[in-house]
Parts: C-alpha cells; sequence; structure tokens
C-alpha cells in the first residue's frame, strides 16, 4: 500500500473515531440536561409550567436609552448566549427579539436558591430577569439583577459560539438554530418582511387593491411551467397548485377592478438550484389603460424606493457585482441587446431556416425547441446573452413564440409588447402590454395545447373560460409580475434563494437514509447466491437499442493508464443557471479537498436526487471551463439509443465503495 493510501486510511479512521466521540458525548450532555429538569420538576419547579411572564423592556430599548433609564428597575427575558464567573458573581448574556444585553448576578442579590439554580443555568435556556440598569466597571451597559426565573430548558446545546452552524443544509433544515445563533440570516428575514410591508404601501398609494385569488385551479395557466398535480377527494376531481395568478386577476380587470394586486406563493413542480424553489412568492398587478411601459416605470419607482427605505443608499452587492438601482434604468430590445453581444441582426433576417441557421453558427443549442425566428432570437438572448447583464436593464420586444400571453407589437407581428427586467443576469420581473384579444388567445392557447400533446408538461392548457371573460371586453391592460424572493437576495446580498425563504423545500433526511439503505440491500442482495428458480428476473427489451459501433483504433497500454479512474461520492448537486442541460457536482474523491465537476445530464437527473451516490469519474484531465465554471475531470455515463431517442444512464456504483479508489 503506497504512503499516500496509508495516510488517506488513517484519516478517515481518525475522523470515524471523532465522529463517534462526538456523538458519544452529545449524548451525554442531553442526559446531563434532561437530568437537571427531571430534578426540578421532583422540586415541583418544573419550568414548563411558567405561562406568561411580564417584559417592561426590551435589550435594544435599554442600550438606546440608558441615560433615561439609569437606575431603574427593568424586567428583560431571552436565551442564554454566553456564560461566566462561578463564585459569588456571575455574568451572563441573554439575547431577545432586538438584541442582546448583559446580566449581572452576585450572591447576594438574589435569594440563595435562585442563585444555586442560575449556577446550573446551561447555554439556550430561556430565563426572565428583573432588576435596575447600570453601567459595569468595564463600561458595559447592564442589568443588576435582584430576581430571576428559568422559564424554558433548552435539553438541546446550541452550536459552538464562535463557529455557528457551519453546515449550510443544516442550516436550511433547522432554520430555528440558524436564526438563533447568525445576526445576519435574522437581518435577511427582517428585510424580507419590510420590503413586503413597502411593496403593499407603495401599491395601495398608487390606488391599487390588495386581492386574493385561488391556490387549486383545475385549470394550469399563466405561465410556462410544469404544476403540482392534487386530488379534490368530496368532487374527485383532479386540480393544480397554481403555477401563476394571472389568469384569474386579468379576469378582475374585465369585471371593473381597474388596479389590482395580489402577494401570493406559486408552486412549480420543477427542479431547485440557488435561484429557484419549487414555492416561492411572486407579487402580480395589473392596471387598466396602461401598457408595459409604465410597468417599467412603476417597477424602477419600487425598487429604488425600497432599497433607499430599507438600506437608506441606491447602491447594493450581489454576486459580486456593485449595482446601482437608482432610477433610470437600461431599456434595451432583445433583438438588439443579441447583435450587441453575438453581432447577429435579427431584425433583418426573415425566415426561419437563416434565423436558427444564424444562432447555431453562434454556437446556440436549438435542439429541443421549436426551430422559428422568435425561438432562435430567444434561445440566443437565454443562452448567451443573459448572463452579461449586470447592471439594471428592461430588456423589452420579446417574440410572440416565447410570450403566450403579450399583446402583439404593432411595428412588428413577430414581438409583442414584453419585457423583463434582469439584475446580475437574473430575470427579476416579467411585464407585458396584455393580450385582450380573444380570437389571437384562444389561437396562442391552441398552440400550447399542441405543445403539451407533444409531451412539453410545461406547456399551457386551454382556458375556455378566460377566452369567454376577454369576450366581454377587457380594456388596455399593463401587467407586472415581480419575484419577491428575488429581490429579497438581490436587498439582502444572498446567492441562495434558500437564504431568504425560511422553511426551503429539502428532502427529507429519512428519505434519503432510505434510499441509501434501498442500495446497501440491493447491492447485498445482488452478491447472495440464491437459488436460480426462486428470483422473477426482470425481462428487459434490448431489441429496440441502437448501439454506437467500437472504436476501431487502439490505444496502447501505456496511454489508457494514464487516465485516473476514481470513485467519487457526490456531496452536493445543483442546476447551473442559464444552461437546460449542466448539473454542477461538489464531489469527495478521497484527497481530502471537494472537486467541481460539471455534466449535461440534467435533462435526465434532478440534481437532489443524485446526492449521496457513488458514481465514478476521469480526474486527472485539465479543467476546462463551462458557463464560466471551471471542470475539472468527467463523469461516466453509458449512452445508447432507442430508435431516435437517446437514452443516459450516470454510471452509479455500490456505496461501499470508498471515495477516492482506484479502477483498474
Amino acid at each position: 500500500m503506497s504512503e499516500e493510501n496509508r495516510n488517506r486510511e488513517f484519516r478517515q479512521e481518525a475522523d470515524r473515531k471523532q465522529g463517534q466521540a462526538a456523538e458519544q458525548e452529545l449524548s451525554e450532555l442531553l442526559q446531563i440536561r434532561r437530568d437537571k429538569l427531571k430534578t426540578l420538576q421532583e422540586e415541583g419547579r418544573d419550568p414548563f409550567q411558567i405561562t406568561r411572564f411580564v417584559r417592561s423592556a426590551w435589550s435594544s430599548e435599554i442600550l438606546k436609552e440608558f441615560e433615561a433609564r439609569e437606575g431603574n428597575t427593568v424586567s428583560v427575558a431571552g436565551r442564554v448566549m454566553s456564560k461566566r464567573g462561578m463564585g459569588k458573581a456571575i455574568f451572563c448574556h441573554i439575547k431577545d427579539d432586538r438584541g442582546q444585553i448583559q446580566l449581572y448576578v452576585r450572591k447576594d442579590a438574589v435569594s440563595e436558591q435562585e442563585f444555586s439554580d442560575f449556577r446550573k443555568v446551561d447555554i439556550g435556556d430561556i430565563i426572565g430577569a428583573s432588576g435596575y440598569v447600570f453601567r459595569t466597571q468595564t463600561g458595559e451597559i447592564s442589568v443588576h439583577v435582584e430576581k430571576l426565573t428559568l422559564l424554558s430548558k433548552s435539553l438541546r446545546p446550541l452550536p459552538e459560539k464562535f463557529h455557528g452552524m457551519t453546515n449550510t443544509e443544516l442550516r436550511y433544515r433547522q432554520r430555528y438554530v440558524d436564526l438563533i445563533m447568525s445576526d445576519e440570516s435574522r437581518r435577511n428575514f427582517e428585510i424580507r418582511s419590510r420590503f413586503i410591508a413597502y411593496l403593499r404601501r407603495f401599491l395601495d398609494g398608487r390606488g391599487y387593491l390588495e386581492v386574493e385569488t385561488p391556490v387549486l385551479n383545475t385549470i394550469s395557466g399563466g405561465a410556462t411551467a410544469r404544476p403540482f398535480v392534487t386530488h379534490h377527494n368530496a368532487l374527485d376531481l383532479d386540480m393544480y397548485l397554481r403555477i401563476a395568478t394571472e389568469l384569474n386577476l386579468k379576469r378582475l380587470i374585465v369585471g371593473g377592478m381597474e388596479r389590482v394586486y395580489e402577494v401570493g406563493r406559486i408552486f412549480r413542480n420543477e427542479g431547485m438550484d440557488t435561484r429557484h424553489n419549487p414555492e416561492f412568492t411572486t407579487v402580480e398587478l395589473y392596471q387598466a389603460y396602461a401598457d408595459f411601459n409604465d410597468m417599467m416605470d412603476l417597477f424602477e419607482d419600487l425598487l429604488s424606493g425600497a432599497s433607499q427605505e430599507i438600506l437608506g443608499t441606491d447602491t447594493v452587492t450581489w454576486q459580486e457585482h456593485e449595482v446601482c438601482l437608482k432610477r433610470g434604468y437600461k431599456r434595451v430590445t432583445m433583438a438588439e441587446a443579441v447583435k450587441e453581444v453575438l453581432g447577429i441582426d435579427f431584425m433583418s433576417i426573415q425566415s426561419d431556416e437563416e434565423a436558427v441557421a444564424a444562432a447555431e453558427a453562434a454556437g446556440v443549442d436549438m435542439e429541443k425547441v421549436d426551430k422559428t425566428w422568435g425561438h432562435a432570437l430567444y434561445e440566443c438572448f437565454d443562452q448567451k446573452v443573459e448572463e452579461t447583464l449586470i447592471q439594471p436593464t428592461f430588456v423589452t420586444m420579446h417574440p410572440v413564440d416565447v410570450s403566450p400571453l403579450a399583446k402583439r407589437s404593432p411595428k412588428d407581428l413577430r414581438l409583442t409588447e414584453r419585457f423583463e427586467l434582469f439584475i446580475c443576469a437574473s430575470e427579476m420581473g416579467n411585464a407585458f402590454s396584455e393580450l385582450n384579444d380573444p380570437i389571437d388567445q384562444k389561437e396562442r392557447f391552441r398552440k400550447q395545447v399542441e405543445q403539451r400533446a407533444r409531451g412539453d408538461e410545461e406547456a399551457g392548457m386551454m382556458d375556455e373560460d378566460f377566452i369567454q371573460a376577454l369576450e366581454f371586453g377587457m380594456p388596455p391592460t399593463g401587467g407586472l409580475g415581480i419575484g419577491i424572493d428575488r429581490c429579497v437576495m438581490l436587498l439582502t446580498g444572498s446567492s441562495s434563494i434558500r437564504d431568504v425563504i425560511l422553511f426551503p423545500t429539502m428532502k427529507p433526511l429519512d428519505l434519503q437514509k432510505k434510499d441509501a439503505q434501498e442500495t446497501v440491500a440491493k447491492a447485498a442482495a445482488s452478491s447472495t447466491a440464491v437459488p436460480q428458480e426462486s428470483v422473477a428476473e426482470e425481462k428487459i427489451d434490448f431489441s429496440s437499442v441502437v448501439i454506437e459501433p467500437l472504436f476501431r483504433d487502439q490505444v496502447d497500454f501505456e496511454t489508457f493508464s494514464r487516465s485516473d479512474f476514481r470513485a467519487v461520492k457526490v456531496l452536493a448537486c445543483e442546476a447551473v443557471p442559464k444552461s437546460k442541460k449542466l448539473l454542477q457536482f461538489t464531489l469527495d474523491d478521497g484527497s481530502g479537498e471537494d472537486r467541481t465537476i460539471l455534466s449535461g445530464i440534467h435533462p435526465y437527473y434532478e440534481p437532489e436526487e443524485l446526492i449521496g451516490k457513488t458514481c465514478i469519474a476521469i480526474t486527472n484531465l485539465p479543467p476546462r471551463k463551462m458557463m464560466g465554471i471551471d471542470s475539472c475531470g468527467m463523469l461516466i455515463s453509458a449512452v445508447h439509443h432507442e430508435g431516435e431517442e437517446e437514452k443516459l444512464h450516470l454510471l452509479m456504483v455500490d456505496p461501499h465503495i470508498p471515495a477516492g479508489a482506484k479502477l483498474y
């Protein structure tokens, strides 16, 4: 065995023993805390029976108003975050809803029972205290405690103070602990709340009426997305969780409610990454007798005003870019943006064939979209241009092919009066001059239905009732949809949507364990000899499989042996923004350092289903940039065709194989 392998095994064994020791230590701490609780309960002093504590001041009020409060008695309450001193005086810091303050507990200032109890208080316990406000000899504003009450016993220790919750996934799963330990995380959600409050005041002040529309619908519409399906038992009817609020809000415009908005939760049955969560929050607003230009002005006013009120500045830092939110955002048509970056002048191209050829010549993937002028323009923008838009930019005049609910431009019927606002290559909002022609709308619905029939699960459905509503007449209308989560990410400088959603969607831990156990069980079953007649062998039909011919050119053994094939464990996996195919893997290759590999297998796998799997990778390929990210190696997949359809299986192996195991 090589020295490197011996060192790796030594580290793995040391990590295993350290993990076991940590688990044992935690188990002992849990028991100690439960024993303390049991003693209190046996003495008739169960803290969980206390129902109320009257607080007279928050920590921040005492700190800000020290001169007025010095010497006055206050009652404070909060969670113990630190504690020191075990003689006749004990200091501790408690954290409440608005900050932290120090408590000073002297043996001669409280009862003997209170001081004895306080000695046994643990970090994380929740206490109430009364005493007078003073400043210590070191200058720290504090409360000199005269009465002390344990209000709730913490049976689990908090994370270590100076490191907090270093496991990012655990922060999302245990948001309650994250909020206790991280002031930054709490600040993110305070900003979120303030932004939504500002948004409502902003729209209410402009005469908009807030409304509520159904979450459950019999038709999925208003956006291009795959819906969640549920079943109504009483009606024996499949229903869809809404993917947008658009169609119902426009029904209200028809009904004469000329300015309406809804802040609502949206549900889309799609992949998860740093910018997408299956459920998220939007505001959609509609204004009669307005167009998309009015919506651009409103959006500018909203973002710049929110930034000033909440942050006190027009400038924010997001995704390592300094962004100016002051009014005066750049406005450019989609065709102009593509011409500026790729040099392709779509407005001078007339035929679908020429447009598709120009897009493919620029390296744009047109494989799974309709081969039309509009799709070629949109894919050029989506795949090549969007990533260049850092400062706030309104991209207008989208192709009608990808805008089924927007009004056509009278200047060019191939385009619609639509815009999207982009900041740091992220879409912040989407707006139209709303389509109010029922005949045109029905034809666009029909095309969506045709796409759905061809297998596009994101295509819309025919909504006959909405067509009927338009037939009663809808005035010219401007509509705007804004992603609230994205706006909060911008204002907080957060890189992941999970940092601004209190309880983001996560794969249950017990489901991950179940998957791992099933994989182990299958591996064990396959290695166990059983009588042939007792196994019902699965019959797989390979009759339609088309295999790529074997290479005739031979590779000498020395060349082949230089390729380093290793077992790798998938630590994390997420979709690469702006790519329909790429997944970004964070891998344990046994070296002790995480490895990043990108693989174009998103059409076949969702990121979350691959986490924890054991795969095979070539690890000694030179780094290759893909979508601006260095991909250091290649994951091995098996590819074949069945008729015209390509099939792919990522090579996943027995989880008993350790990370870094070399293939021979």
